[in-house]
Parts: C-alpha cells; structure tokens; sequence
C-alpha cells in the first residue's frame, strides 16, 4: 500500500511537469535565455509584464505591422504571463484565415518586461487556375463561377467551396456524378505562390428514363408531364416498340422458336429493353436539374389548383436510378374533388358597388375553383382591369383585398372579398432625376403624375410609356419611385431617368436598282434646341435640350440624281400644350440617260417644294389620338425628260398643291423595341378640284396640258398590331391600304403620287421623284409597277399604282436591348398587290413572301436592317418566281 501511495505521488508530479513543460513551449521560454531567478516567468504564480518588444518571424509578403495590429497586442501593453491574451492573440491572427501556423514565443524578461516572439508560416496565395477535362467555354465559365480569385490567400474553405461550385455546375447541366479533384503545386515564379489544379471527371449526363404518375384519375398524365417545364423524359423510338410488336403477332414456326410459350411474358421482355436502351434525346431535355424539379412539383399543384382542385397535394415522391444510372421518378398525387365558386360576396366597400366589383372580376356563380385568377383579377391582371388597380387609379393607395373562404359544402364554395379602401393619396411632389441634357420643362410636360393630382397607377404607366416615346432616354431604365406618407396620405415620385445618344448621323451607301450606287449624308438632331442658336456656349456640337427636331440630308449618285431636304419639328408649340408645328423644304434634280452619248444628259425632272403642319392631340375617343393638318406646294419641272420608269410626258410644269389630314392612334410602350398595343393612321391627301370649276375635256389636252394642275385625292390607311407572346418574344400583325382617285370621272389620275411596291422600301423612295414606295421583301426594288394607258394615245402609258394593300405579320425576339445598341432578329411572312384601276382591287390576289431578318438600332445611326426573302409568286412578264432577294434598309421604311 505505502509502495502504491509513492507511485501516484509520483505520477502527480510527473503530469504537473509535463503540464508546465507543454505551457513553456507555448510561451516559447527556450533554455538558452539568461535570466536572474527574479526574472524568471512563474507559471504557478501569473505575473504581469510590460511589453517591450514584438519581433514577427517567418513573413515572406504580408505587413510586419498590419499583422501585429491584427493580434491585438502592441509595444507599452501590460500582459500576464501566463495569461489569456497569449491565446486570444493566436486566436485573432487564425480567425482571418491568411496565417497557416503560428506560435507566440517570449525570447526574455528583464526588469518586469517581456520580449515577445510572433512565429508564422503563411498561407500560400494563388498565382494560376487550371481547369482540365472540360471545354474551353466551361473553363471560362466555370472561373466565373468559383470563388478562386489570383492574388487570394488560398484556404482550406475556399478550396472545398471550389470543388462544391464545380460539382453544382455541372449537377445542373445533368452531370450528376461529376468528381472534382483538387491539386496544388508550388509556383516557383512567386514567392509564397501555388498554382491549382482542378481536375473534372464529369461522368455521363443523367436523363430521366421515365416518370411514373399514381393516383392520377380526373387528369390526363401526358397533360401533367407538359406542365413540367425543366422536367422531361427521353424520347422514344417507338419505331422498335411497333417493330417487335409486329414480330410477335407473326404465326411462323421459326420466329417462335425464338420466344418462350407465353406470348405476353416475351412481349413484357422486349418492352423492358427497348425501355432501358432504346432511346432519343433532343436538346438535352430530360437532365435532371433538383432545383428546377422542387419546381416543376410547384407547378403540377399550381396546375391542379388552377383546374379546381384546391385540395391537391403531392402525397410522396420518389427519384432513384435504373440498371443505366438514369432517374426515374415516382410521384403519387391526391386530387381531391373539383370545387366550383357558389356565392362570392363583399365587405368593405364603399367607393365602388357591388355590381361594378363583380364586372371587373368576371367569376360566375358555377366558375371552377381557381384562386390563382381570382388574385390575378384582384391584384394585377396584365391583359385587363383588376379589382386594385381600379382603387389606386382613384388614389386609394393603401387599398387591401383579401378573398376568405367563408364555407366550403360539397363541392361549392363561397367566398368573401374583404376590402379595406383606406384613404385617397394625392401627389405632394414629383423629381426627375438623371436628366444631363434634357432640360426639365420637356420631361415635365409629358409628366401626367403632377403635384395636387391624385395618385394613379395608370397615369404611371402612361406617363413612363410617354417618356420612352421622347427617345432621349434608355426605355428599359425609366423607373418610378413611389414614395408613400401614411400620416399625411400623401405620396412623392421619384423619375429616375438615364439619358441615351439621340442625335444621329447617316453616311451610307446603297445599290438604288438602275440607279446605281447612292451616297446618302444625313443629320438628324432630336433633341435641338432652336432658342439657344445664338448662344455660343449652348453648342456641343449644336445647341440640345429642348426637345425640337431638326434634320438636314443630301442624296446623290452623281449627275444623275441628287436630292436636298431640311425640316424642322416643334412638338409644343407656344409651351403650353401638346400641339406640334412643322417646316419641311425639298430640292431634287434627276437627269435621263441618253444611251447615243452614253451620258446624263436626256433631259431632267426637277422637284421643289415645301411643307408646313400643324397636330395636337386629342382625349376623344381616348387621348392616344392625334390629329395633324398640312398643306404643301411641290413643283414638278420636266425638261426633255427620259426616264426608265414612265410619266406620260417628258416636257412641262406640274403644280401640286394640297391638305393632309391624318388621324392617328398610338399607344405602343416603346418606339424602338415595342411588345405591346397599336398603332394606325387613316390619311386624306385633298388637292383642288380643278376639274369641277372648268369644262375642260381633261382627256383630249395634251399631257403637259392635262397635268398642270395635278389633281386628285389620296387615301391611306396603315395599322399595326404588337402582342407579347412569351419572355419578349413579340408578334407583329399589319396591314395597309392607299387609294388615289378623281373627282370626276372624265378626269385622268396623274402620274404623281402613285404607288410603287417591291424591296424594302429604301431604294426607290428617295431616288423615283413623285412616288410613294411601298415594302414586299421576297420581291426586287420597284418591280409590282402596273401600267396606265394615256386616254388620248393608248401607246403611251403611265406607270405606278392607284391602289395597293399589303398584310404581314413579323415574329421579332431581342438579342440585345441595351442603350448602345438595340438589336433584335425576326422572321417575316408578307403578300401584297399594287394595281393601276381600282376596279382590278383584290385582296386574295396576293404577292406572297417569307424570310428572316435583323435589325439594330444604334442611337448614331439609326435604325440598321438586312433581310432575306423568298418570293413565292411570278410577277407579269416573269417566267419564274421571284426567289431569294436580299434587302438592306437604312432608318424606318414607308410602309
């Protein structure tokens, strides 16, 4: 007993050596320091030091003084040895994760103050990533990916995230069992630097072989599996299925020798592998993604729930692999029965009746159940009137509607609609922001959320409709910013605008038919600011800012053709109301050639002229409308004139004066890329009519005599039509109609202002003086040109069209919207006719076409387009269809 009392006195004492041993070593007190007795650290007895001095070992690129600051301690603190700040020092360097190793040693004590000793090893840093055993696209993805950044001081963490963000970006691609192994090696070019090696073993893709539905009655599974977006199967070859089909059902002695005795066991074989090995994939479609699959399950319920039951529910789910580790998913589903609305009732209101609520929500007592349309209509319906739009256009701004189920019996359901309508908020005050060189008076009058009105959610919209359709500002960025004071009931808006380039210059070139090649200069100045002409410091390079329009062009091939024009547009006239004042003037020479000398000089067409107009809008039938009046004089001078199209004269002045009456409508969202409403314009072109006033037998005058006063009136019609069909993809439907007369029947219709159709409407519109050209990709510039006879000589004729019509309908997606560059492609189907008499107008005798295209619209430049187009149908005098045409246009065409 005494011998055993001795060993555990024994042990005691060795423990609490080896405990202050392993202490000192932390600390560090190496043997070789010389220090007096009273100098000498006592552990069992903590005493306090002053620090002297703090020595940092082993850094090879981070900061000696960063990384003592990062320990918390520093020269002049008073410590205890032993003591916890030691370890808390040791903690606070670790917690950043840039030190691999690190030991607080002290190196001597004198005179109650302690040297210490900061040894660490450091962290490696990154210096080079290398991704291998994937392509160069998803290398490049996958750096964009991972946190791995050059320069980084590599850790444990980041290396195990990186393997995770590799792993997860593959897993959803398919790539379920893709292994990523991570390497590092020293970089013997930076000091403390590692190069890391990622390397992917991607592994086969996943598909979903099959999905299984249990407990589907009321719905068809087909429907069920469409309504999974993300989530599909393979598909099958169903070829193999009818083919072994076929094989079995054959009553031959031979072919049975191959099966066993029961027909439907064999079947049942042969099904299973053609199942497990015969299969398709189109556009890696049956991945398995199971993010997107969580939501796709969302769906099948909110599908359910949309057809009345309300009561569906994914009982279990299951997704395993098969024998060829693709996915198989079980899903069991509980419909429930199908519920239909009974009684719907509400409570609350005041402003509006019942009978007006019950209007705009559109539900019928016997509707199926569906409480996904009933908040559609309550709360935001994007194609109608919804129940809270209806209070916030009327400035109930902190309206509320709740729909409560109030009973359920059978399968009826009555359901109470609790309103709280609150009270009207009225606009406190409105800001702009973001506007560098639109003066605010142009912003502001376009504005129809002003101060004292009340609020509206619908002038919101409008209002930032009517600011894209200035064209001084990024459509995509025009953002309101409601700001509601509950306590006062007021409401401040905030138009956080971001101004684009909108001036444009055009210097192009184009291939005119026998025109040749045209040279085009154009400047066109959308946002010109005339009362500041004279102000020298208000040009850069012109004076900006008040939302007028001013635009110079020239056009020319050389002697043959040559066309100035200037024009200049006031959309506010006076400043105080809508009302838009414009100034146009044309100068355009166009000579014949003479094939004798091989030159330019068979006479020429000269045409000058110029406009003036005024429009306003108008709030009947609603105020997108706008109606505009114009009257212009253009002089048509012929001089021996020889061209390749014919007028029915070569000698002579024509003069036409006339008034344009134009109503339009147009409440596009957007000018450049529109994905919703309409557009149409219906026109009448009036010129005096001369004829009623004389006795002149209008037939029997010569041509030069006959068109001296050019007379006539002019109809147009155009229309178009933009619907988002899905994201924005948008679909444009138009049509067009023009229609040029007389007022007395003996009277001929001149060969001015008639119709030439064909191409993209760019050559011809400028270059055929007197004409208007019309669009029909598929078809060459100006080739639908009907002929006219002249009453008085049947051998002579007049070309170009007194009636057309045209209907098309283009399918456009965006390929970028930003304000740089708009760019979007399309594929077009087209079919137009132009004729010489009304009396050959048919709307089923039709040049069709079809093709594709591209558009960009670079506020420099304009609006850029190539198309190319297939005529289906041979014009007269053809022998075969049209065919490939290709097109080029430059700004927006006529038609």
């Amino acid at each position: 007993m005494r011998n055993l009392i001795i060993c555990f006195i024994f042990i005691i004492f060795s423990l609490d050596s080896i405990a202050q041993v392993g202490y000192r070593n932390r600390l560090g007190v190496g043997s070789g320091n010389t220090q007096t007795d009273q100098n000498k650290i006592d552990y069992s007895n903590p005493k306090e030091y002053e620090i002297a001095d703090i020595e940092v070992k082993g850094l090879e690129t981070l900061n000696k003084s960063a990384l003592i600051s990062l320990s918390g301690l520093k020269v002049g603190d008073r410590i205890k040895l032993p003591g916890e700040k030691i370890s808390s020092a040791i903690k606070k360097l670790w917690k950043h994760g840039i030190i691999g190793n690190v030991s607080i040693n002290v190196d001597k004590v004198e005179d109650g103050k302690v040297w210490l000793v900061i040894e660490l090893t450091e962290r490696p840093r990154l210096t080079r990533i290398n991704i291998t055993g994937v392509s160069k696209s998803q290398q490049k993805e996958l750096k964009e990916d991972v946190s791995l950044v050059r320069g980084r001081v590599l850790t444990d963490a980041i290396k195990k995230n990186t393997e995770l963000a590799v792993k997860k970006y593959f897993v959803n691609k398919g790539f379920l069992n893709t292994k990523v192994v991570l390497t590092q090696e020293k970089d013997t070019l930076v000091a403390n630097g590692v190069k890391v090696n990622v390397k992917v073993d991607k592994g086969h893709k996943v598909h979903i072989n099959e999905i299984y539905f249990s407990g589907v009655e009321d719905l068809d599974e087909s429907t069920l599996k469409r309504k999974m977006k993300k989530t599909k199967e393979k598909v099958r070859v169903r070829i193999f299925e009818d083919m072994a089909r076929g094989l079995l059902s054959i009553n031959s002695k031979e072919l049975k020798t191959f099966f066993s005795e029961s027909y439907e066991a064999d079947w049942k074989q042969i099904k299973k592998y053609i199942n497990d090995n015969v299969k398709l994939n189109f556009f890696n479609a049956s991945k398995f993604v199971g993010k997107e699959y969580e939501n796709d399950k969302d769906a099948l319920i909110a599908f359910y729930n949309h057809k009345g039951y309300r009561d569906a529910a994914i009982v279990k789910d299951t997704v395993y692999l098969d024998k060829n580790e693709n996915v198989i998913i079980d899903i069991e589903i509980y419909e429930g029965r199908k519920y239909f609305f009974r009684d719907i009732k509400w409570v609350g209101n005041f402003v509006y009746s019942d009978e007006q609520l019950d209007r705009v929500l559109g539900v019928e007592k016997g509707d199926v159940y569906d409480l996904e349309l009933i908040n559609k209509k309550l709360q935001f319906n994007p194609t109608d009137q919804d129940i809270s739009g209806l209070y916030m256009d009327n400035g109930y701004l902190a309206s509320r509607i709740e729909p409560v189920e109030v009973r359920v019996e059978g399968d009826s359901i009555d359901v109470e609609m609790r309103i709280y309508e609150g009270k009207q908020f009225t606009i406190n005050n409105v800001v702009v922001r973001g506007n560098d060189r639109t003066n605010d008076h142009v912003i502001y009058r376009e504005l129809r959320t002003r101060p004292g009105d009340l609020f509206s959610r619908n002038q919101i919209i409008r209002t930032q409709r009517e600011l894209s359709q200035l064209g001084y500002f990024d459509p995509e960025q025009i953002t309101p910013n409601v700001n509601p004071n509950m306590n006062d009931n007021t409401v401040e808006i905030e138009w956080d605008v971001v101004e684009r380039p909108s001036d444009q210059i055009e210097l192009s070139g184009g291939w005119g038919g026998s025109f040749g090649f045209i040279g085009t200069l154009g400047l066109t100045f959308n946002n010109f600011s005339l009362r500041n002409i004279l102000n020298k410091e208000a040009w850069h390079p012109l004076p900006t800012g008040d939302g007028q329009k001013l635009s110079v062009r020239a056009q020319a091939n050389g002697v043959q053709y040559q066309s100035y024009s200037m024009s200049f547009q006031e959309p506010w006239l006076g400043g105080k109301k809508p009302q838009s004042f414009s100034v146009s003037g044309t100068y355009s020479i166009q000579r014949g050639y003479n094939p004798t000398t091989a030159r330019y000089d068979a006479g020429s067409l000269i045409m000058k002229g110029f406009s003036v107009g005024l429009g306003k809008r108008i709030k009947w039938p609603d105020d997108y409308f706008t109606l505009s009046h114009s009257i212009s004089y253009y002089q048509y001078v012929l001089n021996e004139f020889v061209a390749d199209y014919r007028l029915g004269f070569n000698n002579g002045i024509s003069n036409n004066f006339s008034y344009n009456i134009a109503l339009s409508r147009n409440s596009i969202d957007q000018p450049m890329y529109p994905r919703a409403g309409s557009q149409f314009t219906i026109g009448l072109t009036l010129t005096p009519p001369y004829s009623l006033f004389n006795d002149k037998d209008y037939a029997s005058l010569d041509p030069e005599d006959r068109y001296n006063k050019v007379e006539f009136y002019k109809v147009l019609f155009d229309l178009k039509q933009y619907q988002k069909v899905v994201g924005n993809l948008v679909l444009e439907a138009k049509a067009h109609f023009g229609f040029i007369g007389n007022y007395k029947a003996t009277t001929p219709i001149g060969p001015f202002e008639r119709f030439v159709m064909g191409g993209s409407g760019l050559a011809g519109q400028s270059y055929i003086i007197g004409y208007d050209v019309i669009s029909l990709r598929g078809y060459e510039d100006a080739s639908i040109l009907p002929r006219e006879s002249d009453p008085k000589d049947p051998s002579n004729y007049i070309e170009g069209g007194t009636s057309f019509v045209k209907f098309g309908a283009e399918l456009r997606y965006p390929l970028s919207l930003s304000p740089t560059a708009t760019i979007y492609v399309l594929g077009f189907l087209e079919g137009g006719n132009n004729w010489a008499n009304i009396k050959e107008f048919n709307t089923f005798d039709l040049y069709k076409s079809a093709g594709f295209g591209a558009r960009i619209f670079m506020p420099a430049f304009g609006l850029i387009g190539i198309d190319w187009g297939y005529g289906f149908d041979t014009l007269p005098g053809r022998t075969s269809p049209s065919g490939s045409q290709f097109h080029f246009t430059i700004g927006q065409q006529f038609k």
